[in-house]
Parts: C-alpha cells; structure tokens; sequence
C-alpha cells in the first residue's frame, strides 16, 4: 500500500508542558474547524512501528495525527502532570498491566463504542471500556533443543521443578511482563501455590537476572542456561532479523507452549493497546483512530511489523509467528493482570526474585 507521510507532525517526547499548553492555547477557538480535523497521539510504540498506519489514516480520513514517542512510564507520567492540560487524546502503551495503571491514574476515559464492542474479543480489553488491545504477544518458554528435550517441559508450573536447577535465564522482577505472567497465574493457581511456584523457579536461576528478553534468548543460544521465558515477538524479530548473527540465535532455539493440555488454561498472552485520555479534546477522532487500528487491513499491517498475534479474528498472523505453530491461549480477562499487579510484586519479592 501506497502510505502518504506528509500529514503526521511528530514531537519530541520530553517537550515541556508549558510548551503543550501554550500549543493548545494558541489553537484556541479561531481555529476550531482545523482542531477538529486532529488527533494527538502518545505511543510508548517506537515511531516506526506505528507511523505508517497513522499516515494512512490521515490519508484516508483527513485526520492529522500530531505524535508523541517515548517510554511506556514516561509516557504516563507525563500525562500525570499535565492533568486537564494534556494535549494528548490517545494513549498507546505495552502490556495490559501497564493500561490498568493509566486506568488507575485516572488519565483515561470509559469508551462505550458497539463497533469496538463487536471487534475485540472481551478478554483483550478493560471491563470497564477504558482500553482496547491492539495486538497480542505470548510470554512463553524458549529452550536449547540440544541441551532439553521438549518432552522435559510441561507448564509453567513444572519451571519450579528442582530438575531445572541451574537451567534458567530470566530478567528482573521489575519487568511488567514477568509481573503480569505471575499476575495470571495467581489467579489460575492461588496466592499459596503461586508463592510456593515462586520459591522453587528463583531457586532454579542459572544466574542473578538479567537484560531484556533479547539478551535471554541469546544468553540461551550461547550455553549461558538453557531455557526463558521471553515474548514471542522477540523472537519474531530475530527470525526477521537481517543480521546473520540474530538467524542464527533464532534457527538454534525452539518455542514451547505452555500449559496446552485439554485441562490447563493455555499460554499466557498480553496486548500492546490504546485509551482514549480523560483530557481529549478530539474524542471523536481519537475513538475513529482505535477502530482504524483494529481494522482488517490495519490488524495485518501492525501484526506484520510489530511481530505479533492480531487480536481480531479472522486476520492470520505474520509468516514467522505461523512457523511457531497452533497454540492454546488463555482466556483470562487481561484487566485480572492489574488487578493482581500488586500481590504479584509482593510476592517475587518475598521468592527472592530480584
């Protein structure tokens, strides 16, 4: 497809908030027609993983998009600050922990749209209508098909078992994605056995934590320890990857999906997703820009960069992520990963996961 990308206006991230008031200040009521005509965008997406469908919707809307990158937590904060002042009317962020915090900041506002409502599955948005998933990833366990047999591997349970001991890369407690997986399984498991799982998996660490789940999955490839646990549109990445040395970590690794018995829950998925913010001047577009995004052609397009699961049925996944096989997904309501955010902490921290 042909993408025009003269109409998007990109802004640094770390522009000061006088600056952002005095902008939306300066459009004031003179210029309404050309306000209405806009929609100021925050991604913790980095700008080429999500430009060019922000030029095709202006392209095809007319809508200009005014577009702020940044990290997830900078990102959040920001809007924090500038409160009623935010000039920003979506907020797009990683990982569905991350959206409850929005929610929980009170930076984001309930969306009751039927054809959104329709579009994506209930377990991929909040409860209560403030966020919407984009995109789905699967946290699931990568190993060295020369060092394990993948009959070894079961669940994610099964990680604590003492036969691991020594095998096992992971990175910080402080990542949010190992904070939401804990965070499922304590509502699949229970706050004792999740404790006691806890116990078991820190005591299974080949090493202190580490990197990000890049530097895991290498770390296996090089005999640093033999099995992580990482996001699949990392290693997506490294399939796409140009760089002989990243084909070669993916062509040594092989996935395995956890938790796939008839009677277990699936894999743990996640969502990159978007809120409308409880400052928007340009709801309306901002609400036209989420359908845009969780439209069929937007859905293949942003799976097929970003290296990951559609969340509209019906739009096939990138050719790397078909390689990776079927699988069983768990079905958990993803607003549950907020919720149980903070006993998940409390927990690794008491396991002695650093």
């Amino acid at each position: 497809m042909t993408l025009n990308t003269s109409m998007v206006t990109t802004f640094s991230a770390g522009a000061r908030l006088s600056q952002a008031v005095l902008m939306m200040s300066v459009l004031g009521s003179s210029m309404a027609a050309y306000a209405a005509d806009e929609v100021n965008v925050y991604s913790a997406r980095k700008e080429a993983l999500i430009k060019p469908m922000l030029d095709r919707f202006t392209s095809e809307t007319g809508v200009k998009v005014n577009l702020v990158t940044g990290s997830a937590d900078a990102l959040l904060r920001r809007l924090q600050v500038e409160g009623d002042a935010s000039p920003a009317d979506l907020f797009i962020t990683v990982d569905a922990g991350r959206l409850y915090r929005a929610k929980n900041a009170g930076v984001l506002q309930p969306i009751q749209d039927a054809e959104l409502e329709a579009r994506i599955p209930t377990n991929l948005k909040d409860s209560d209508d403030y966020w919407f998933g984009l995109s789905q990833r699967a946290r699931v366990i990568f190993y060295h098909p020369k060092k394990v047999e993948a009959k070894a591997l079961s669940t994610y349970e099964n990680l604590a078992d003492a036969k691991w001991k020594g095998q096992i890369c992971v990175r910080s407690s402080s990542n949010i994605y190992n904070q939401s997986l804990v965070a499922s399984m304590i509502d699949a498991d229970g706050k004792e056995a999740t404790a006691q799982w806890l116990k078991g998996f820190v005591a299974n660490f080949a090493r202190p934590p580490f990197g990000g789940d890049t530097d895991l999955l290498k770390a296996v490839a090089a005999g640093v320890c033999n099995v992580t646990l990482a996001n699949t549109y990392y290693f997506g990445r490294l399939g796409n990857s140009s760089k002989a040395s990243d084909k070669a970590v993916f062509d040594t690794l092989s996935i395995f999906w956890p938790n796939q018995a008839k009677e277990q829950r699936g894999a743990h998925v996640n969502v990159s997703g978007a809120g409308v913010t409880a400052s928007a001047e340009h709801k309306e577009n901002a609400v036209k820009l989420i359908r845009f995004l969780s439209g069929h052609e937007a859905q293949e397009w942003y799976a097929e960069v970003n290296n990951e699961y559609p969340v509209v049925k019906g739009v096939a996944p990138p050719k790397v992520l078909q390689s990776f096989g079927a699988f069983k997904a768990d079905q958990l309501s993803l607003s549950v990963l907020g919720d149980n955010n903070r006993l998940a902490v409390e927990l690794m921290d008491e396991a002695g996961w650093k």
